[in-house]
């Protein structure tokens, strides 16, 4: 098939625009959520009591209700999901918090977490009670200072003084809030002890004094132990002993201090988020949303028994508890409802005035941000439940304390309580507006790209495109978007099947004739080939028919090469079905064991250290054909630095390593592996300037890109965590088989190839165990060889390690057609007009149907998510297409001279 394409230069210049428009439909498609006032303006007065009906009797409590805790300590042990404390591993590794749990004064609930489930849009859900907007998720890295009114600008404002200790997210949300504070960084996750002995070293001196009010601490422990070795780990159990250990020196602590005529202290005890089945978290599965929200203290009664039924409540609904709680106003944004166990001791007057105000305030936010207010059924309610709690008001002033009274009051309290959960989902539902003029110039800025790039394609050439558009449009179904994967295993199996037809057909179904007429036919290709008229015509392209590749073909194999040749497609599907099997991803399947959890348990760690040095000596073998001795070195020394990284942090062992006492942090072993990756990366650039400034010599230019290939592979080697390591040789397997014994043999032309690339490379980026759920992302692998957290390396890294297999196979497209000598040097411009090509179909679309689906149930755990990942796709496509351009300068000179 002969595709005509533009050149790569042009295609570069669109996807760069469609990137624009990509980023501009973003803007628009994660806007702010829903707003209040300014907190400067937010201290209002709280509303009176309900106006009793009739003449003569008035309410004058028009007061915020005095405190009903002293001092309040909350607890935020990040990841802490809600199984690790009621379920079989609280009761064997926290046994004093499950005895307070069972028998103590206490209130345990499970809290759910909206997505994104990471920690700074979470800190803002509890203390703000409002839900943060989705594109959180990305300024999670960098949290500016919280604007909006929240609980502790409010403690602040009526001079309580708070203390914090833990996670500076927090230093970083609530500047100048603190009367006393000490940070530390969340996101360098290899740190397993520091970051929380650091909170736990304050404890003993803090405790002792009486000059604060409310004291914060956030441990990161627990949630760095799920990013590197899973929620499954050995070192999850001392852990939970820990935080044990440190809420019964809390507890008793504060028991140590109240006295008869002093208020009671509470102890919360939460989760900001919990942690998916491989340990990260970001998603809506539901070990990732649901959390333990523990309140205790002596104002409680003290239960009688084990828990039967946990009732689920929202983790919203934390901060409108806390403000009554500390005697505060409910903070303007909060869309959560109190807890009334929580306040359940008060008098039934209080209890009334609490929930009056709460629904007066989700009221008051309602009206600001939905003009139709008051035909919503939720304010209805609230209007309904005030006027009886004026009954109950005029029933009480007038000194009735009969039955009746009681009765009301209990009426009362329901209908309150279903007004407040009817309003906190309206505003919930409403929780944000779409910039529909950011979205519409977003998309029509990419619709015109996409028309501008494809304009020249044939109705044949569509045709090959027939499975990608396929997917495109099975993304209107939220189950396809979480099965994705499946797509691309179906689609690659399919291509499989038809590269073994087609090599049949050729090896098989020949004739002599055959041969001997496409021999012809192939020299007048090559006579045409050489006329300087036609020096742009991809040649290998032009000669594609049945006959011209069936006869080159009969020349290029011959002997065992044929049969290996036949049996390639067949091993490529073994390699990928066994793929398959080592990590489970999607949403279906994703709890099923997989051979990964298998070789990440603790014990089958022997097995997995052979398994990764078998791989690793596969590696060396598949990269270094083309590379340099010197680079052939570095590579060697690189790839066993990568397995003592490994054994440092613990993951491997080496043989003579008798026990389990980490070597090292891996810091110098890793910084080790980047010195090798700079050095082979630096060289092979070096001959790359070489051969596009000094010489046009297309040698040393492919070499310098096998050498930068190369590179990038050690970098794959080391980010990728042991029990990938073959997903990285069955990538460099596949790729050398496709190379040597389907593309040379059947002739395949660049646009065909790059189609193949890019199938196979989203594929990969699923075998790696990702998926269309933020709680996939390996943010671990950003701080390999890193001793403190650094954003631009942590990012980086993070995004190489997330995108690798689609990069890998991109790069070595950018090798294959810049080294086949058979081919011209337009073939790198087609390559890459039809790589972008591919990239902006998928973008288009999905940019129309997300659109289209944005008041879907699933939007923003599902469809959202995956705009993300597009996304970022679309940026790094844009680079590795601006890449292929400069590769692709040499031709475009000597086109010019």
């Amino acid at each position: 098939m002969r595709l005509r394409l533009r050149s790569g230069a042009l295609a570069t210049g669109c996807l760069l625009a469609e990137a624009l428009g990509v980023a501009l439909f973003l803007r628009g498609f994660f806007p702010l959520p829903v707003r209040s006032l300014p907190r400067g303006e937010a201290r209002a007065e709280p509303p009176a009591e309900p106006a009793p009906p009739g003449p003569g009797i008035v309410s004058n409590w028009t007061k915020i209700p005095p405190p009903l805790f002293k001092k309040v300590v909350i607890v935020l042990i990040d990841a802490l999901r809600d199984d690790f404390v009621f379920g079989s591993k609280g009761k064997q590794f926290m046994p004093y918090t499950t005895q307070v749990i069972e028998k103590g004064t206490s209130y345990s609930f499970i809290a759910e977490a909206k997505p994104p489930t990471v920690t700074m849009p979470r800190i803002k859900a509890l203390m703000t009670g409002s839900i943060p907007g989705f594109i959180d998720v990305v300024v999670n890295l960098n949290s500016p200072a919280l604007m909006s009114d929240n609980l502790i600008w409010q403690a602040k404002a009526a001079g309580k003084r708070i203390i914090f200790y833990g996670d500076d997210t927090w230093v970083k949300l609530f500047p100048k809030h603190f009367v006393e504070y000490d940070g530390t960084t969340s996101f360098f996750v290899s740190d397993f002890t520091e970051v929380d002995d650091n909170v736990t070293r304050h404890l003993d001196r803090v405790l002792k004094r009486e000059d604060w009010d409310l004291l914060i601490l956030h441990y990161l422990g627990l949630d760095h132990i799920g990013h590197m070795t899973g929620p499954n780990s050995p070192l999850v159990g001392p852990k939970l002993r820990e935080m044990d250990n440190v809420l019964k020196k809390i507890h008793i602590s504060l028991l140590s201090k109240e006295g008869e005529a002093s208020l009671p202290s509470l102890l919360v005890v939460c989760g900001d988020h919990g942690m998916s089945e491989t340990g990260s978290h970001g998603g809506s599965s539901e070990g990732e949303v649901h959390t333990p929200l523990l309140f205790i203290s002596s104002a409680f009664e003290k239960r009688s028994g084990p828990l039967t039924q946990l009732e689920l409540v929202q983790q919203t609904d934390l901060a409108s508890t806390l403000a009554v709680g500390l005697g505060l106003p409910i903070s303007r944004n909060n869309v959560g409802n109190i807890i009334l166990p929580v306040v359940g001791s008060k008098t039934m007057r209080e209890q009334l005035r609490f929930l009056h105000m709460n629904g007066f305030q989700l009221s008051t936010l309602l009206q600001e941000n939905t003009p139709a207010y008051e035909k919503d059924l939720g304010y209805e309610q609230f209007k309904i439940a005030e006027k009886s709690h004026g009954n109950w008001i005029k029933l009480y002033l007038e000194g009735n304390n009969s039955e009746i009274l009681l009765n009301l009051g209990k009426k009362v309290l329901k209908q309150y309580l279903e007004a407040l959960r009817t309003l906190s989902s309206s505003l919930s539902k409403q929780v944000a507006q779409y910039d529909m003029y950011s979205m519409m110039v977003g998309t029509v800025i990419i619709m015109e790209n996409l028309g501008a790039s494809s304009s020249s394609w044939s109705e044949v050439d569509v045709l090959i495109l027939a499975g990608t558009i396929g997917h495109v449009l099975s993304l209107g179904a939220s189950s396809f978007i979480e099965e994705e994967h499946q797509t691309w295993y179906f689609l690659i199996n399919t291509l499989c099947l038809a590269l073994c037809q087609e090599l049949c057909r050729n090896h098989f179904l020949l004739k002599e004739c055959d041969l001997q007429l496409g021999t012809t036919m192939k020299q007048n290709f090559d006579s045409i080939g050489a006329a300087p008229e036609c020096k742009n015509i991809d040649v290998q392209a032009a000669s594609n028919s049945k006959l011209g590749k069936a006869a080159s073909s009969a020349e290029s194999v011959k002997g065992s090469d044929k049969w290996i040749s036949l049996a390639s497609p067949w091993i490529i599907l073994i390699c990928c079905r066994l793929l398959r099997s080592l990590n489970q991803t999607g949403v279906q399947w994703a709890h099923r064991p997989d051979f990964g959890h298998w070789l990440t348990s603790s014990e089958h760690k022997s097995e997995l250290s052979v398994l990764a040095a078998v791989s690793l000596l596969m590696i060396f073998v598949l990269v270094q054909r083309r590379c340099s001795l010197v680079s052939k070195i570095a590579m060697a020394l690189g790839l066993l630095g990568v397995y003592s990284y490994r054994a440092a942090i613990g993951n491997v062992v080496f043989p003579w390593q008798h026990d389990s006492k980490d070597i090292s942090k891996g810091i110098t072993e890793a910084r080790f592996v980047y010195v090798f990756v700079l050095g082979i990366v630096f060289t092979g650039t070096k001959d790359l300037l070489k051969s596009q400034v000094i010489s046009a010599d297309s040698h040393m230019k492919s070499t310098g890109l096998w050498e930068v290939y190369s590179g990038l592979v050690l970098l794959s080697a080391l980010l990728f965590r042991p029990h990938n390591l073959p997903v990285l040789v069955f990538c460099l397997l596949i790729q050398t088989m496709m190379t040597k014994y389907i593309w040379r043999p059947l002739k395949f032309d660049a646009a065909q190839i790059t189609i193949m690339h890019y199938w196979f490379g989203q594929a990969f980026f699923y075998f790696q165990g990702n998926s269309n759920g933020i709680a996939t992302v390996d943010v671990s692998a950003g701080f390999v060889g890193l001793e403190s957290y650094v954003e631009i390396p942590a990012i980086f890294l993070t995004a190489f390690a997330t995108y690798a297999g689609p990069l890998l196979w991109a790069i070595h497209l950018l090798c294959y057609l810049s080294s086949e000598v058979s081919r011209n040097s337009a073939a790198v411009g087609h390559g890459c007009f039809c790589y972008a090509l591919m990239r902006s179909i998928p973008v288009a679309l999905y940019i129309v149907l997300v659109t289209g689906l944005r008041y879907h149930l699933f939007i923003w755990s599902v469809f959202s998510p995956k705009l993300l990942y597009e996304g970022v796709h679309v940026f790094i496509t844009a680079a590795v297409c601006l890449f292929f351009t400069a590769m692709d300068q040499n031709h475009s000179q000597k086109v010019q001279d």
